[in-house]
């Protein structure tokens, strides 16, 4: 697939549109946490030495240096070496901290870092983290001094030979899953924070109650005191600041508040919204909230809408979005990156994916096990686009015989196996240890996204990759979380639990019944291929259903929505996810090619085909 390197280092058939201008080393700058933003932020990312050792001692001398946060694999780290389950990666980089004042806390956040790392400054530890995929803060105010300060990681990647969340990453790539990467693969930043300071905010809309619940925890040694919350909606002024927090945000009066309230932290305080405007993805409307806590000041948002399953006027059980009935038409997006892998090039390129989708008339993102960065939630907050998001999957390696070919077989004949512990075996969570970590990483996922109003879905597992005790831990989620939908088995091993009676159809016939508790989704189906030239990563090709034109596949995609998807959500399907948003590797069956470059079936047919799914719902 490599063609001779071009701009930047990175091989023709590996680029997009973004990585023929920017500097690798000079991306990623803009705020990387948009729903709570803090005027004081310095961004780590940049130029890090780095080298690969055999051992964790820490190396005598680096290798030379990488663009973080862009994986060593990734085409725009320039580096084009893989770190092996039984090798270390060491991060090195200096920072310069101004004079502190008193009580200042120095707060270290690591968005992601694949898979396990332990991180040092100044020689000395400043904590470890397991899971890949996940955002951490380090409290590292002790071991920093009032000069240059120097940060050292050291990462171990397992990959898919452990029984740690991997999602599609695999050491021997193929057809369905991906090029593995490892290391930092999210923005790195610290914080200088008053003690106390604000370290967490939950915002629960209330939309039958016309208000919204928010609970603030504190952080820092001392205690915090009461907390004053002004709202009123987003202005301009208040967008910018998301990208800028050096400049002034119109949150420093309260001109146009909605509502002032005051409360101490650690308590759910009620803030009252009568006639409040309302969040769709037509009208993304959000409201803007400034915390303030003693010397602490932070600025957030949140939206008022509400999403569940009620019976629709056709007396069939549907998704309701704000108390009426709405067809969610939507995309799997598995966030992979020729040039960048895990990391998209830049965040204009977060921004071209979702307006992409919207423009085809898609009102909702399957973000198919993985997590992305907190901007492209935000994205899709400002945007309008719904979100359903998965948690990564893990376990053992998976027996494709079982959990893909027999399972599909015995999906179609609506046969159901059980997840219980007799099952672990055949669907790759007998290891204790990963039965944990999934739990607690199902936890951090949504204590981490759970304040963007875009994500309306969880989904705990997928097609039974390490699925386990899913009637479980869908309870586990509405304990978490009660206010949105549980897709708790999409696909093939459905255990009666959750929202949905979930669907997915590549193969055989669509057959399904309407369920008087659950609503119905086909959350993957088509799938259909076309291999574009020049713009396709290698010669092979995955797919379901080949075509070999636009015409050709515009035409089976337009076949495929009319004669069985539309009759199908005329009778109860109340959402339907495309396979999938772009081509991804040897997969060629993405709306864009994996560059984002071509657009594959016709526009005008796709945009047309899904008012039409909508007009079947949304009418009633």
């Amino acid at each position: 697939m490599m063609s001779k390197k071009k701009d930047n280092g990175v091989p023709g058939l590996c680029r997009t549109r973004w990585s023929r201008s920017i500097n690798p080393a000079d991306t990623w700058k803009e705020y990387p946490r948009p729903a709570m933003v803090r005027a004081s932020y310095i961004n780590l990312n940049g130029m890090w030495d780095y080298c690969f050792t055999p051992s964790p001692n820490i190396p005598a001398r680096f290798e030379g240096q990488l663009p973080v946060p862009f994986s060593p694999e990734a085409p725009l780290s320039g580096v084009g070496r893989r770190l092996s389950p039984d090798e270390f990666l060491w991060y090195r980089r200096s920072f310069t901290l101004r004079k502190q004042q008193k009580d200042q806390r120095v707060l270290l956040h690591f968005g992601a870092v694949d898979q396990e790392c332990a991180v040092f400054v100044n020689g000395k530890p400043a904590g470890e983290h397991t899971g890949g995929y996940l955002p951490f803060t380090l409290d590292i105010t002790d071991i920093t001094v009032e000069a240059s300060n120097e940060i050292l990681v050291r990462v171990r990647d397992y990959s898919d030979t452990s029984c740690y969340s991997r999602g599609k990453q695999k050491l021997d790539k193929g057809g369905m899953f991906y090029t593995a990467q490892s290391g930092i693969w999210q923005t790195v930043w610290l914080e200088l924070v008053p003690d106390p300071y604000i370290s967490a905010v939950h915002f629960t809309p209330d939309y039958d109650g016309s208000c919204c619940r928010v609970r603030i925890t504190a952080g820092g040694r001392r205690k915090g005191g009461p907390i004053r919350c002004t709202v009123r909606p987003e202005t301009e002024e208040d967008k910018q600041y998301r990208d800028d927090p050096a400049r002034p945000a119109a949150g420093k009066q309260s001109s146009g508040a909605v509502c002032v309230r005051t409360f101490s932290p650690d308590r759910e305080a009620v803030l009252p919204l009568p006639g409040f405007h309302a969040w769709t993805p037509e009208d993304p409307f959000l409201y803007h909230a400034t915390l303030e806590m003693e010397d602490d000041r932070v600025e957030c948002y949140f939206a008022m809408r509400k999403c569940d399953i009620q019976t629709g006027s056709d007396g069939l059980r549907r998704i309701f979005l704000n108390n009426s009935p709405y067809m969610q038409t939507g995309v799997l997006d598995q966030g992979y990156w020729p040039d960048g892998l895990y990391t998209a090039p830049c965040d204009e390129a977060f921004i071209y994916d979702i307006r992409a989708m919207k423009d085809l008339g898609f009102n909702m993102l399957r973000k198919h096990i993985k997590i992305e960065p907190q901007r492209w939630y935000y994205h899709c907050d400002r945007l309008g686009m719904l979100v359903w998001q998965d948690m990564v999957c893990g376990g053992s390696s998976y027996r494709h015989w079982f959990v893909t070919y027999l399972a599909t077989l015995f999906n179609a004949m609506h046969i159901t196996i059980k997840d219980g512990r007799h099952s672990r075996f055949l669907l790759s969570r007998r290891d204790a240890e990963g039965r944990k970590q999934f739990l607690r990483e199902t936890k951090e996922t949504i204590e981490a996204l759970r304040v963007h109003p875009s994500i309306v879905c969880w989904v705990p597992f997928n097609e039974g990759w390490g699925q386990f005790d899913a009637l479980k831990i869908a309870d586990f989620v509405r304990s978490l979380d009660s206010t949105r939908l549980i897709d708790h088995a999409s696909g093939w091993f459905d255990q009666k639990g959750g929202d949905l009676c979930s669907l997915h159809y590549y193969f055989f016939t669509l057959k399904f019944r309407p369920e008087p508790v659950r609503a119905l989704a086909l959350t993957e189906f088509g799938g259909y291929s076309w291999q574009v030239p020049g713009h396709s990563y290698s010669e092979k090709l995955y797919g379901y259903g080949k075509y070999d034109s636009r015409q050709a596949l515009t035409e089976g995609y337009r076949r495929l929505l009319s004669s069985t998807i539309l009759p199908a959500v005329k009778q109860g399907i109340s959402a339907t996810i495309y396979t999938q948003l772009s081509d991804v590797e040897e997969e060629v069956n993405g709306l864009y090619t994996y560059d984002r470059e071509i657009l594959k079936p016709d526009g005008e047919t796709v945009r047309k085909l899904n008012q039409e799914l909508k007009d079947a719902v949304n009418r009633h």
